[in-house]
């Protein structure tokens, strides 16, 4: 069966002529939710068995979740979709603060207005600690959300529930552990929450609801023309083995192995800690979040970010990829090889915003270290030597089953195509994938999954692009006569030069800014995610 998108309250595209209330974010928002400043008081300064800090709010306040309101490529993106489509502006800025400012939203919401993406960040300014929007996925989201619609089309697109009849002073606030009456009262006291135990926060559906989101592009007009699985790591995870051993939670939250206090204040051991770390594939936002801080309104300190960034990038070179060069033959000036690709995640990899890509950079040294052949190498501005799309908006690079050319370079991405068939980093111009050949999870079966997650182009006919990753060949030409060494890497962006560059031709002080920051840190950025190296004499 097919998943398509169920449009929930608010509904994003079909409300584009509807001029709701627009409502202030702070009103009745403490009866619904708190920040995160309530919580981190308790929740910070905890060391687990072996001395790593693992401190919920500070861990947290690091992170993408925490600073989503303030992730200034998702402001550009926002401020390009709307002046694409100025008609549908309302409905696009409601729609977007559902999972970057929730709080705000759901606020919005029960009162029975839409919530503006603009307005709350002028406000943010004035209060970026204390304000409902600034404070992102912030505690009292995740943990108020209730498992109902878990895995359901209705829950996707960012259709969490959030009991929102319930009077202040009975609402609950859900985690993994009982609590005892006299650390209710503390938590009641200093939250405005009563604790309840459930197990429904260690379920992929949770993460589901705002991480598996369809479009419906417009044309000039504003008129409907398709939908878009714009990014669905859930449906993809659910076509894997993963599905059966191990949930989002398990990788991006990992266990502490031993039992350890959650609380600083009248904290007890508990089982299976799950870090609030949210180990995921963005350091080079993270980079930037940190470097523009004054900006953006990072609460969080650099140390943190630090800290963050540098585990984010231990998880995408330890727990992400394997590559292996294998069948390395030499004759005469013909030299061939093949490089086996792995993907170790539980998804497509990458995953998620499709500005995401990963990509093979292979070279060819003599004896003397001298470069003789190379595929895949990036420019200081993020651009991949040969790559058609990056030279050209309207172009793309094919997935390639063998590679002869140093011209040629296996990208795992996916491509954008509107409804004319042009490619396009406009995502509500969006209205398929021409080509996506990101590496498939074990167990994923491309024959017979759902149009949302298929492959497309020509990776559905390689034979060697199956489950659990890729092979590519390399069949070169070579003059030298000396021994040769054959380097290959995988390489990973979060943002590619494309999704970034394509803002710069839109005059705002969102694009402008952004591509600024992009174009100021993206050198020497690219992150390795495996590698490998042969010498053949």
């Amino acid at each position: 069966m097919q998943i398509k998108m169920v449009l929930i309250s608010s509904c994003f595209w079909l409300s584009f002529a509807a001029h709701s209330q627009s409502v202030d974010p702070h009103a009745n928002a403490a009866r619904l939710f708190q920040t995160s400043a309530r919580c981190i008081g308790c929740h910070s300064s905890l060391t687990g068995p072996d001395g790593t800090d693992v401190s919920i709010g500070t861990l947290w306040r690091a992170s993408m979740m925490a600073n989503s309101a303030r992730d200034p490529y998702w402001h550009a993106a926002v401020r390009r979709e709307i002046t694409d489509h100025p008609q549908a502006q309302a409905a696009i800025e409601d729609k977007c603060s559902t999972c970057h400012m929730p709080m705000a939203h759901v606020t919005a919401a029960a009162a029975g207005g839409q919530s503006q993406v603009f307005a709350n960040i002028a406000s943010m300014q004035a209060n970026p600690a204390g304000h409902p929007a600034a404070d992102g996925v912030s505690c009292a989201v995740c943990h108020q959300i209730e498992p109902d619609n878990f895995g359901t089309e209705e829950s996707f697109t960012g259709g969490f529930l959030i009991d929102t009849a319930t009077p202040a002073e009975q609402r609950v606030i859900y985690g993994p552990h009982e609590v005892d009456a006299g650390r209710q009262g503390v938590m009641r006291s200093a939250s405005g929450f009563v604790p309840e135990s459930t197990n429904h926060l260690a379920e992929s559906g949770l993460c589901a609801t705002c991480h598996t989101l369809y479009t419906h592009a417009l044309d000039e007009q504003g008129r409907e023309v398709g939908e878009l699985a714009e990014q669905v790591p859930y449906l993809e995870w659910l076509a894997s083995d993963f599905r059966e051993t191990r949930s989002c939670q398990d990788c991006h939250m990992p266990v502490v192995t031993e039992d350890t206090p959650i609380s600083s204040v009248l904290g007890q051991p508990r089982p299976n800690f799950s870090q609030h770390v949210f180990r995921g594939g963005n350091a080079f936002m993270l980079t930037i979040l940190n470097k523009y801080r004054g900006q953006l309104g990072v609460v969080a300190l650099p140390q943190e970010f630090e800290l963050t960034i540098r585990r984010t990038r231990e998880f995408l070179a330890t727990e992400t990829a394997a590559i292996a060069i294998d069948s390395l033959r030499r004759s005469g000036n013909g030299l061939s090889f093949a490089i086996d690709v792995r993907n170790l995640a539980g998804h497509k990899l990458p995953t998620a915003y499709p500005s995401r890509r990963v990509w093979l950079h292979v070279s060819v040294t003599d004896a003397s270290g001298d470069i003789v052949f190379e595929s895949g190498a990036v420019r200081a501005d993020g651009s991949i030597v040969g790559n058609s799309n990056d030279a050209d908006p309207l172009d793309h690079e094919p997935h390639y089953e063998v590679i002869r050319q140093a011209d040629q370079v296996q990208i795992y991405e996916p491509i954008l195509f509107d409804s004319q068939g042009r490619v396009t980093t406009g995502l509500l111009f969006g209205v398929a994938y021409g080509k996506d050949n990101r590496l498939l999870p074990a167990g994923f079966d491309k024959r017979s999954v759902d149009d949302d997650i298929a492959v497309a182009g020509s990776a559905l006919t390689d034979g060697d692009f199956i489950a659990g990753g890729d092979r590519v060949r390399y069949e070169l030409t070579i003059d030298s006569d000396e021994g040769l060494t054959v380097s290959a890497e995988l390489l990973y962006q979060s943002i590619g030069y494309r999704w970034a560059e394509n803002l710069a031709g839109y005059s705002s002080a969102e694009t402008d800014r952004f591509v600024g920051f992009y174009r100021e840190t993206i050198e020497g950025s690219a992150d390795r995610l495996a590698a490998d190296s042969v010498t053949i004499d």
